[in-house]
């Protein structure tokens, strides 16, 4: 009943079918647990064997008054029952085995032996005013024993091992039964509480721990070994109080969980109507105990029928060990605690609409939860995203829950259709495995060419070709065409469709009416060369250079006549073509090289030039004869020099040009001895030219021819200046010469030091060097005999009398071989004799 975000730690279910009936009529005084069946105790004497459910599977008159206490032992086969009368019975539920006693008192409590079903432990306690100990002894007689008494009525019982804990009006002890010593005593705290009205709760949590909760105030008490040296004449146990604290509320149950513990409280509070203290829903908290205080884990308010009359005694709590199964026991209800299992917790995040969440704990634990599925937690999640209207998060996650169930697929496309909001989910839509029926993907590409061109465009672009009927798409582009023809996004689009379709022709022609980037790509991409045939004028137009290189890239696909041929009609385009072939290679379009002439004179000047020189094919008449027509000076200087007319050619710079700097660099170049007399005749009535020859001529004609020319009293300028540089370049050649003189005869005198050195040298003559004549060892094998070798600086050996007699005079000899193969001669540097 929890209203707050923190998620409750328990769960609660009524216990009904054979309960309910039971509690209609009569009302629970109490209950036991065992891990197969619950025993419940009425105020009328009955007592019913429940299974888990709740339904009857057996029932014992007993008395007929209230059943006080139900103890089984742990084989569940053994159950003490005492009751308001006094009545004890003890008896097998599966076997003839049976003790029956009254007592004079009201007997409020009954114990078994844990391990009853053994035969040495057949034993139970009981208690009224007194704590009585029943053994099975000789003759199977039951032989009494008294474990205590004089300290009131014994209020309960807990028996765990050889360890047995009970209750009376002054506080709680514990027997050990191996050694039938009292080993403690633990005094109640609020002793002004009635006993009867709140009695002690008891509850072993393992064989040595014991929780104690009384009134307001809970202890854990462990029994912990006594050290030997610290026995003397106490027991060999003692008790330790680890933890104790208080309580908001009145304890009427403790149950231990894990490390933490669950307490049944009583709760009163004032009502504001009548203002009186009246009784309140009991309460069911997890506390984790801590050495004097405790914290709050989580607290839950039970509905319980006929709370309003209950009192704290009225309540008890049970547990069962293995199933952390905790029964709330009230007159007129049973209610059972579980802990929450992660389909609890799935249940309370789908509550919260915490569906990511949600979503998570079901991926994490899906081999464990039994009630979800990670699909229906999915698509509920979906579901909230679209009607709290956060559509694009809704149809990402259509990828991740919807997985490849292509059924959910195209039902959740509808569910966007009907909402109007198919775009969203049109990225998320799967391409590969699964595919959608083609319907799907059409469906939301019309959604897009009604209302938004570039999505469209986005989507055609992403999606593979495959996935709709690209026929009805390309129709739906044609008619949308129709009323705007020229929408680039929409001719875009059609070319890609096209491609996708493979009719290329068509795709081409729109990329070329678009001047789309693509082209090019596209045509290398499918090979289309065929199909550009007849549109190489619109490629030239869109992109020359990409053009130019692409057609000369592949020339076995589109000749270079073919290409000559259709750009007859735009020649400043052919001439860019024909300009890029003769970079690549000057012989490839020789055929074309006298119209390129005109092309170049037309289109490109400054290239002209460059052509004529590097073009072997160019006929240089016709090349004469448009330079001439159209007055390009350079170029027809050029011509006229190749083809041998230098006159004509200096005589037009000369007097075309009028430069003197290019004439002299014309002669130069020539190196006729006619043209610098013809540029000295031409220039001699001129003053600026004469200054120009002065300048530049001294290198290669003697200046005194120059100036033994120059009419006396002619004003020439800068004539002093330049008389002084040619005086300053003679100046300046004789320097060099003696320069180079010097260097010359230091460089002759150091190598004749090397030669004489090298000659000077000693040549090493052994056993394995050869007479090069007749090729037999040059040393006698007898060094007693004597002998003449000749030896060359070339390192060739002779014997005297093998070494070919010299022709000349001259007593130098000449080593043959060398001279033969005119590496130079070398003269005989020793003749050894002996």
């Amino acid at each position: 009943e929890d209203e707050s975000e923190e998620e409750p730690k328990l769960k609660y279910e009524r216990l009904s079918n054979g309960v309910t009936e039971i509690l209609q009529k009569d009302a629970a005084s109490c209950m036991t647990v065992h891990e197969k069946f619950l025993a419940l105790g009425t105020h009328y004497g009955k007592v019913y064997l429940l299974d888990v459910q709740g339904n009857i599977t057996q029932k014992f008159d007993v008395s007929p008054v209230k059943i006080n206490q139900i103890s089984l032992d742990e084989s569940g086969e053994h159950m003490g029952v005492c009751s308001e009368d006094g009545k004890v019975q003890v008896f097998g539920l599966y076997s003839a085995e049976e003790f029956h006693e009254t007592f004079d008192c009201p007997i409020k409590i009954v114990a078994v032996h844990p391990h009853f079903v053994r035969s040495h432990f057949k034993q139970f306690v009981t208690g009224g005013k007194k704590l009585l100990l029943y053994e099975r002894g000789w003759m199977n007689r039951w032989k009494p024993s008294v474990l205590h008494e004089g300290e009131g009525n014994i209020r309960n019982v807990k028996w765990r091992g050889h360890l047995i804990a009970w209750a009376n009006n002054m506080g709680v002890k514990i027997l050990d039964m191996i050694s039938k010593q009292r080993i403690t005593n633990v005094p109640r705290d609020d002793i002004s509480l009635r006993p009867d009205m709140y009695p002690c709760s008891l509850c072993w949590k393992d064989n040595l721990t014991l929780i104690i909760g009384w009134g307001n105030s809970v202890k854990i008490c462990s029994v912990k070994e006594r050290h030997a040296c610290e026995m003397r004449d106490l027991p060999n146990r003692y008790v330790e109080i680890v933890f104790q604290f208080a309580t908001e509320f009145y304890i009427s149950g403790l149950a231990p969980i894990c490390d933490q513990l669950i307490i049944l409280s009583y709760v009163k509070e004032i009502s504001e109507k009548m203002e009186v203290e009246c009784c309140a829903r009991p309460r069911l908290d997890i506390v984790q105990p801590l050495p004097e205080s405790c914290e709050e884990i989580s607290s839950d308010a039970l509905t319980v029928r006929g709370f309003q009359e209950n009192e704290c005694r009225d309540y008890h709590l049970e547990y069962s060990e293995g199933e952390s199964l905790f029964y709330i026991i009230s007159p007129r209800d049973v209610v059972v605690a579980k802990e929450r299992d992660q389909d609890d917790h799935i249940d309370w995040l789908l509550e919260k609409k915490k569906y990511e969440e949600a979503l998570m704990a079901a991926e994490i634990s899906q081999k464990t939860i039994k009630k979800h599925k990670i699909l229906d937690i999915g698509l509920a999640y979906i579901n909230h995203l679209v009607e709290k209207g956060d559509y694009d998060l809704a149809a990402r996650k259509c990828q991740k829950i919807l997985g490849k169930n292509t059924e959910l697929w195209e039902f959740e496309v509808y569910k966007f259709k009907e909402i109007g909001q198919l775009k969203a989910i049109s990225h998320y839509l799967p391409r590969r495995d699964p595919v959608l029926k083609p319907l799907i993907y059409e469906m939301v590409l019309h959604e897009f060419l009604e209302s938004d061109y570039e999505g469209f465009a986005t989507l055609i672009k992403e999606w593979p070709g495959d996935l709709y009927n690209n026929t009805i798409i390309v129709q739906a582009v044609l008619d949308h065409l129709k009323k705007d023809p020229q929408n680039r996004t929409l001719l875009r689009t059609l070319a890609e469709l096209y491609t996708y379709d493979q009719r290329y022709g068509r795709a081409l022609e729109i990329y070329l009416t678009l001047r789309h980037k693509d082209v090019f790509q596209l045509i290398h991409k499918h090979n289309l060369f065929s199909s550009i045939r007849d549109k190489i004028v619109l490629l030239m137009d869109f992109d020359a250079e990409k053009a130019v290189d692409m057609l000369l890239d592949n020339e076995d696909k589109i000749s270079i006549d073919r290409v000559v041929e259709e750009l007859e009609s735009r020649p400043e385009l052919q001439h860019v073509y024909l300009h890029k072939l003769f970079k690549r290679d000057h012989h490839k379009g020789q055929r074309y090289h006298e119209k390129q002439i005109s092309l170049y004179a037309e289109y490109d000047r400054p290239n002209l030039l460059p052509f004529l020189r590097d073009s072997t094919h160019c006929p240089l008449e016709k090349a004469l004869e448009i330079c001439q027509q159209r007055n390009f000076v350079e170029e027809t200087v050029y011509l006229l020099s190749r083809m041998g007319n230098s006159r004509s050619a200096l005589k037009m710079i000369m007097e075309e040009l009028q430069d003197v700097d290019k004439a002299i660099e014309f002669a130069k170049e020539q190196d006729d001895g006619e043209l610098w007399e013809d540029l000295i005749l031409y220039s001699i009535d001129k003053p600026p030219f004469i200054t120009g020859l002065l300048n530049n001529i001294g290198t290669h004609v003697d200046p005194i021819l120059l100036i033994h020319r120059i009419k006396e009293g002619m004003e020439i300028p800068n004539l002093r200046d330049s008389l002084v540089k040619i005086l300053q370049d003679y100046n300046l050649q004789i320097l060099l010469r003696e320069g180079c003189k010097k260097i010359l005869v230091a460089d002759s005198l150091s190598l004749l030091k090397k030669m004489h050195r090298t000659q000077m040298k000693g040549v090493l003559v052994d056993e394995e060097n050869i007479c090069e004549s007749c090729l037999s060892p040059i040393l006698p094998s007898d060094a007693s005999r004597s002998f003449n070798v000749v030896v060359f600086h070339c390192r060739h050996m002779f014997h005297k009398e093998c070494l070919p007699v010299s022709n000349t005079v001259s007593p130098v000899q000449f080593c043959n071989i060398c001279s033969a193969k005119h590496r130079g001669p070398g003269s005989a540097i020793l003749e050894m004799k002996k």
